[in-house]
């Protein structure tokens, strides 16, 4: 597979290598696109969710807008219109179509539109409005509610279509048809052979016609409103007959006047001679007086029978003669009550007579105002008569003058209505989930790939090696399932783990990229804490043991000293306690007891810190520590020294002047590229050999993908040359 590095030539490659800040271009294949997508799978994707779903909320919310399409076609006529007066609109060149097409977009045949639509059409167009008006508001114009159409000619051929958009799809279809009616009533009034010149005048002179009308007619109405009038034959027929009901109603009243007259004049003469009252009978039938006189009867014959039995004094006759006092006590009153009622009556009639007569001289004067109004009323409605039939008459000529005289001349016949649709063509759900798919997975890759760039921190061998310049030694994978305690010996365990097999192709390449012999020292440090340097400090060197070289060991991290706990060991006796005794040179270092070198392993020996020290630059800057090192190369054939990370404290950079060379530990995104490339630079101003940076912390997949590009670069460098 090829390499994601460009091909630089010969002398730019090798002063990449060695650290030159020159620009340097990543290639990336497919495969490189592949893991930046799936490193960064739950940044990207949720930003792309929020993206397309915003969108796809955004476009949704927009107004539902309907389509209808209606359709004409263009005949070419394929005789010869001889008649001058004939205008020949046939369609005989595409220049002759496209002009036609601008004619139906022209503000008059809008205009022509909007006055043919009904009041019924107009409420079907003001309808989607409504909702949105403010209480009170008026809804918008039927101008304001047609939309222009897109006129489109189909390729090839003689067909149009008229597309309308619309809030109601009803809308939509009355406005395409009404296009297609008002298109066809424009060719039939311009075939017709009309005079342009006379249309106008015609149309002016009917306008001017029309208002003069409407002004008679305006008058005739003030007039009738002024007067209280709905017409006059109407008032006059309205006041005859009010005369005559009410010389009914008088008639009438006057005979009840007199009979009333009759009965008290015949009542008082009674009266007068002291006659019997209920003689009348007005009064011999009023109320209750019937039955009192059935009831006195009664008892006046009960009293006779009973006369020739008994004396006046007797209780039967008293108690007679008692009940025939009441009974006519009784009649007495009612007799009196007729009267009154009698009077009440004659008074009533009386003014109701009254009444009449004055509504019957209001009726006489009302037909005689009528009389008087006739002769204005009849001139203003002459008047509005004759306006009106003038208008008419003018209408008449103005259509006569503008009907076409050959119907067959029209070139254009309607194809298909339109017809509502039966859903909005926007919002387009389909087409909104489309887009908003293909955006966000633009925006996932565009955030992914994005991420990658900004993101300064170690995640590639290309970044070690084309970046920062340096070799890439190998690559140590995440060891998350090896207990704490295990990882730092897992090459002493002489297990087999694909752990302590990293170990030992770092080793490997350590030997290859060498260029001293033994014995020598090499420093293992890193950026920053928890990159893995003490693990793999432990395990390179025991590596070499492993390969009968003897190897010492060094904690040179005095601030926060670690491998005395990996070993189980305690931290009395070490470098710390070495320079505080005194700091001699021993001619043996394994029997100095004031260095407490410990044999962990076969060939492998540990020398601790001897304890803590906030300021281990006083040992590290005193000549002692630097002939000390080279002593110990003298007994040992390896020196690895553990040294703090460069991020944290200026140690390395210290202990890096008695080394021979310096391996480089950097964790999987962990460190930035900027900064181990600047500590690098540090190092080889120091005039150190470096061999390499060790990637440590990759997980199984990653290391599987990595490998294939850089795993094993060293080896081809390496057998290449050979070869």
């Amino acid at each position: 597979m090829s390499s994601p590095l460009t091909a630089p030539p010969p002398d730019q490659k090798k002063s990449s290598l060695h650290g030159n800040d020159e620009h340097v271009v990543e290639r990336r294949t497919l495969r490189d696109y592949y893991i930046i997508l799936r490193e960064r799978l739950w940044i990207a994707l949720p930003i792309a969710l929020l993206v397309g779903v915003s969108l796809g909320y955004y476009q949704a919310q927009e107004l539902p807008m309907y389509a209808a399409q209606a359709t004409m076609q263009f005949e070419r006529p394929e005789r010869v219109v001889l008649n001058t007066e004939v205008i020949d609109t046939s369609v005989r060149t595409e220049i002759d179509l496209t002009t036609y097409l601008r004619l139906l977009e022209t503000g008059k045949i809008r205009a022509m539109v909007v006055q043919s639509l009904t009041p019924e059409e107009v409420q079907k167009l003001q309808r989607p409005y409504l909702k949105e008006l403010p209480p009170g508001s008026a809804p918008p114009p039927a101008a304001a509610c047609v939309s222009t159409p897109n006129i489109q000619s189909l390729r090839n051929s003689f067909i149009i279509q008229i597309n309308v958009t619309n809030r109601d799809p009803e809308g939509a279809a009355i406005i395409a048809n009404a296009y297609v009616k008002q298109f066809m009533r424009y060719l039939i009034e311009y075939s017709g052979g009309k005079n342009e010149y006379a249309i106008d005048y015609l149309k002016t002179r009917a306008e001017d016609l029309r208002r003069e009308s409407e002004a008679a007619e305006g008058r005739l109405q003030e007039y009738k409103r002024k007067s209280n009038l709905v017409s006059l034959s109407a008032s006059v027929d309205i006041v005859a007959d009010r005369l005559k009901s009410i010389n009914s109603a008088l008639t009438t009243v006057r005979l009840e006047r007199l009979n009333l007259e009759v009965l008290q004049k015949q009542i008082e003469r009674i009266k007068s001679e002291n006659g019997n009252l209920l003689e009348v009978g007005y009064i011999s039938t009023y109320g209750t007086i019937p039955g009192l006189k059935a009831q006195l009867a009664e008892l006046t014959k009960t009293q006779s029978v009973l006369s020739e039995r008994y004396l006046e004094r007797h209780p039967k006759m008293i108690d007679l003669a008692n009940s025939i006092d009441v009974l006519n006590q009784q009649i007495q009153k009612n007799i009196e009550q007729a009267m009154a009622d009698l009077n009440a009556q004659f008074t009533k009639v009386k003014d109701s007579e009254a009444s009449f007569e004055r509504e019957y001289k209001s009726a006489e004067n009302d037909q005689l105002r009528l009389g008087e109004l006739s002769v204005e009323f009849k001139s203003l409605e002459n008047q509005a008569a004759v306006a009106k039939n003038n208008y008419i008459q003018i209408l008449d000529r103005l259509n006569q003058t503008t009907t076409s005289k050959n119907l067959e001349n029209i070139p254009v016949k309607p194809l298909d209505a339109a017809t509502p649709a039966g859903a909005p063509f926007t919002p387009n759900i389909r087409n909104i989930v489309k887009t908003c798919t293909g955006l966000g997975l633009v925006v996932f890759a565009a955030v992914a790939v994005g991420l990658s760039f900004l993101d300064d921190r170690v995640k590639s061998a290309w970044d070690i090696e084309g970046f920062i310049g340096v070799n890439l030694l190998g690559i140590i994978p995440e060891l998350a399932d090896i207990p704490e305690g295990e990882k730092h010996n897992l090459v002493t365990s002489n297990k087999t783990s694909p752990g302590s097999e990293a170990f030992l192709s770092v080793y490997s390449s350590v030997k290859i990229q060498s260029k001293l012999d033994f014995p020598k020292s090499i420093l293992v440090t890193s950026t920053i804490p928890g990159e893995g340097k003490t693990m793999i400090s432990c395990n390179l060197a025991a590596s070499f043991a492993r390969h009968g070289k003897r190897v010492l060991l060094i904690d040179c991290d005095m601030r926060r000293p670690m491998l005395h706990r990996h070993f189980k060991l305690t931290n009395e006796t070490g470098l710390i306690a070495w320079f505080e005794a005194g700091a001699k040179i021993p001619d043996d270092p394994v029997s100095d007891a004031t260095l407490g070198l410990t044999k962990v392993d076969e060939n492998l020996f540990l020398l601790r810190s001897g304890g803590r020290s906030k300021s281990p630059t006083e040992l590290l800057e005193n000549p002692i520590f630097g002939q000390f090192v080279e002593s110990l190369k003298h007994h040992f054939d390896l020196v690895v020294i553990d040294s703090p990370p460069m991020g944290a404290v200026t140690d390395s950079l210290l202990i890096s002047a008695h080394t021979d060379e310096v391996i480089y530990v950097c964790r999987f995104n962990r460190a930035y590229r900027k900064h181990i490339r600047l500590y690098i630079k540090s190092l080889r101003d120091g005039k150190n050999e470096l061999l390499g940076v060790v990637l440590n912390g990759l997980s199984p997949r990653r290391i599987e993908y990595y490998s294939n590009y850089r795993y094993y670069r060293s080896y081809k460098k390496y057998y290449g040359s050979q070869s």
